[in-house]
């Protein structure tokens, strides 16, 4: 119930932030702007606007979920409210969950409206709804969710512009990470090797929960294939989400 009622106030306060709306207009504009380039581009009309379309639902979620997220801890901290939070019978995880459970509530909202935004222009487009979008939709939100983990974790330790850098250069190097997959398969056998096995494993490869190409090109998605996506996006954000509260339950505020 603690958890409960710390996310819902947590919520409301997101929900009144300016900048989620502010995102929330680019990303709708961007949106339109696919519809745009699709009509001045020669090719497939639809895979051009579900491809843009996608990509900025990605981008401004992940944004979102960085600029709110970083900020999540600290403002408790500037503003003297932790002290009198922990004060009470709350334990700090009680509170972390709270807060990371109300953002997450928030931007569920807040992709909700853009998908709808997005399927409103499909539906213009070619008057059918491509039931395979939900699969991206659902990838997109799971990736936002690994990303707030992350920005509370940086939160918990440190100023929310720092705190944004790290968690934006988290959200490139899972972007990226396949090509040192492609490395190390061309790498010769030995310490090397190892070493960037380790640092693979370690490191987020968020193009498992990429399937924007599959669902823009029509292609078979494996059910395994979104089921081991599905467990690998729910496993690191706990794992970060843990790294979070033991970080938290450490530091001292006296």
């Amino acid at each position: 119930m603690k958890i409960k009622a710390i996310a819902l106030n947590t919520f409301k306060e997101a929900i009144r932030d300016r900048i989620l709306y502010l995102l929330l207009f680019f990303a709708a504009a961007a949106l339109i702007f696919s519809r745009v380039l699709a009509l001045l581009t020669v090719g497939d009309r639809v895979k051009i606007i579900m491809d843009v379309g996608l990509a900025s639902l990605s981008l401004f979620g992940v944004l979102m979920a960085i600029l709110m997220g970083t900020g999540l801890v600290y403002k408790e901290i500037d503003k003297k409210t932790i002290y009198t939070l922990l004060s009470k019978p709350i334990h700090r995880y009680q509170f972390l969950l709270g807060k990371f459970f109300g953002l997450l509530i928030t931007l569920f909202v807040m992709l909700f409206l853009m998908c709808l935004i997005f399927m409103i222009i499909i539906f213009l487009h070619n008057f059918t709804i491509e039931w395979k979008m939900f699969i991206a939709f659902f990838f997109i939100f799971l990736e936002m969710v690994l990303v707030t983990a992350v920005a509370l974790l940086f939160s918990c330790f440190s100023t929310p512009i720092l705190s944004s850098i790290f968690t934006l250069s988290f959200f490139l190097i899972g972007r990226t990470s396949w090509g040192l997959e492609t490395l190390i398969k061309k790498m010769p056998s030995g310490l090397g090797k190892i070493t960037a096995q380790i640092i693979y494993t370690i490191l987020p490869d968020l193009e498992n929960l990429n399937y924007k190409t599959e669902v823009v090109h029509n292609l078979p998605i494996p059910v395994d294939l979104v089921l081991f996506s599905t467990l690998y996006g729910i496993a690191y954000s706990v794992f970060v989400l843990t790294l979070a509260i033991l970080i938290f339950r450490r530091r001292d505020f006296i």
